[in-house]
């Protein structure tokens, strides 16, 4: 429901915040006092066309500003996070318009910019506004088989139906692959089995070409390793470096060896023992390096004949895959593949017939949950067309009659919400013919008709918040009680508004606004709740004018006791 609404430079309003509260709450005023510039600001906040005359005389921008409360399970919750729009079910949401003179007007929700249009559809999920003049979404076609399922209870049926269609559709989708697949595979057959024979013949394997190019690189490189180890050995050969690193260990291992030398601390004998511990690791070194180069010249591998076939399987594989446009490392894989599609050509029939009956029973389950559906829907409509007659009197529109129409959808165009048209007709007249009802309900009916509608689908819709503006317009006594019933009803579960100027009306509410201008020629329009003395008042002034009288009073004092 509506938390507070925050109104800023708009028409005849300098600055209004209103705190409604839950329940059935009427806004009555004298005319033009700006009870319905109230609604035109609301509807800003919602979405509608931006309209810059709404901008306040002498100022730059208007905006408006509504905080609400939506339920844990309100569908509003998820349209936000598909939106991208941060927002927690413990927390509420304020939508903002801003209208400025000079450039395009803003739309924020929880002050992240929006478009309008998402402004406007997320709006629909909050409030409701019914009013000859203000859109309802109980008059767009569009809404009807919503609400029509609603009242039905249609969700299980729904579901069904929405399973077996997606079903129905991948079944399709399975189908229409093999059959371009089959035409394709007859199409080519001549060179699919050439190919499927060439691959087979080549017999690729995973990840060939990549392991025969690292070993094309070292054969290509085993003639210059050659080289280089018999260069190596040719060095170490003719300096004779390791009989004279043995020589020179012999000779300072007899130092060591000298009388007084082993186990002393001089410096003589230390640096004596550290040439020899140097020269004997140079010679273990040395040995080491000789046994190195041996072990690489035995690894050396120039094979003349391997390096001219790994060039030629690689010339093939490389060939191939161009020819197939793949990786020649992926060439197995594209040989299985176009053996599929040649298999096609011989097995093919045999899994089109099994995929078309596949594809005709999912058709058949989604015609038996639509069918299903169709009928619940046809019930529903009957017992909705006698929930809204039973409105329909009482608010002087007996001679009118309301009917949801079930209409089949042209073969083809079902889908997952079923193989329904579903319209709203009425005949406001006997005789007259039935009609759309957007078009046949005249100016000072359709408020009343809204009412009536809403009545009868009580709990269908998400919005919580109920706008009605004048629904008792043109209509007085009982009828005016029947349409004040009627709102105390809806406000049972719901936060309802009614801009009225009919005292029973205005006396049936759980709470009272009174819209009037300010002092003076700046003075705005203003809002203020009025208590049982004011509100009697009001009333008063309701039912008997400008000139309030004794009579009057004790009219409306009966009328609140009453209510």
């Amino acid at each position: 429901m509506i938390l507070s609404l925050s109104i800023r430079d708009f028409v005849l309003i300098n600055r209004l915040d209103i705190e409604p509260g839950a329940g059935f709450t009427a806004l009555t005023g004298e005319t033009g006092a700006g009870k319905s510039i109230i609604l035109d600001a609301l509807s800003q906040a919602l979405g509608q066309p931006a309209d810059r005359s709404m901008i306040r005389a002498g100022q730059d921008q208007a905006s408006v500003a509504v905080e609400f409360s939506p339920p844990v399970r309100h569908p509003l919750w998820k349209a936000l996070t598909e939106a991208g729009i941060e927002a927690t079910p413990d927390e509420t949401v304020t939508f903002k318009r801003i209208i400025r003179k000079n450039g395009p007007a803003r739309a924020f929700i929880n002050d992240q910019p929006v478009s309008a249009a998402l402004l406007s559809d997320l709006g629909e999920l909050l409030v409701e506004i019914h009013g000859q003049h203000a859109a309802s979404s109980l008059m767009r076609p569009s809404t009807h088989r919503y609400l029509l399922d609603l009242f039905a209870r249609n969700e299980s049926l729904l579901e069904a139906c929405a399973r077996t269609h997606a079903r129905m559709e991948e079944a399709a989708e399975k189908r229409e692959a093999l059959e371009a697949a089959h035409a394709e595979a007859i199409e080519q057959r001549d060179w699919l089995m050439e190919a499927v024979e060439d691959l087979t013949r080549l017999a690729p394997q995973e990840g060939e070409a990549t392991v025969l190019t690292e070993r094309r690189t070292l054969l290509m490189q085993s003639e210059r390793v050659t080289e280089a180890v018999s260069e190596a050995e040719k060095v170490l050969d003719g300096t004779g470096i390791e009989e004279a690193l043995a020589r020179a260990a012999r000779a300072t291992g007899r130092i060591c060896h000298l009388p007084g030398f082993e186990g002393s601390d001089e410096a003589l004998p230390v640096a004596a023992r550290a040439a020899a511990e140097a020269v004997e690791r140079a010679l273990i070194e040395i040995k080491e390096v000789m046994g190195s180069i041996a072990q690489l010249e035995s690894l050396v591998d120039h094979d003349t004949s391997e390096l001219e076939a790994s060039e030629a399987r690689l010339f093939a594989l490389r060939a191939a895959g161009r020819k197939h446009n793949c990786d020649p490392d992926m060439l197995q894989d594209m040989r299985d593949s176009l053996q599929e599609r040649l298999d096609l050509v011989e097995a093919g029939e045999d899994a089109l017939i099994t995929a078309r009956k596949a594809e005709a029973d999912a058709r058949a389950k989604w015609h038996q949950a639509a069918g299903k559906l169709s009928d619940a829907r046809k019930a529903a409509a009957g017992q909705l067309d006698k929930a809204i007659a039973k409105e329909l009197g009482p608010l002087k529109l007996g001679r009118a009659v309301i009917k949801a129409r079930v209409h089949p959808l042209p073969e083809g165009e079902g889908g997952a919400s079923g193989i329904d048209r579903i319209e709203f007709e009425a005949e406001t007249n006997p005789g007259a013919g039935f009609g759309p009802l957007r078009k046949i309900a005249s100016g000072g009916e359709l408020a009343r008709v809204s009412l009536a509608l809403k009545c009868a689908l009580a709990e269908a819709g998400s919005a919580m918040t109920l706008i009605f503006d004048e629904a008792d317009q043109g209509v007085g006594g009982a009828v005016a009680a029947a349409i004040g019933e009627r709102l105390v009803s809806l406000g049972q579960d719901r936060q309802v508004f009614a801009i009225t100027h009919s005292p029973q009306v205005a006396a049936s509410a759980a709470a009272q606004w009174l819209v009037e201008k300010g002092a003076g020629k700046t003075g705005g329009t203003q809002i203020r709740g009025l208590d049982d003395s004011s509100r009697q008042e009001e009333i008063a002034r309701m039912l008997s004018g400008a000139e309030v009288t004794a009579e009057a009073r004790a009219a409306a004092g009966r009328l609140l006791e009453d209510a």
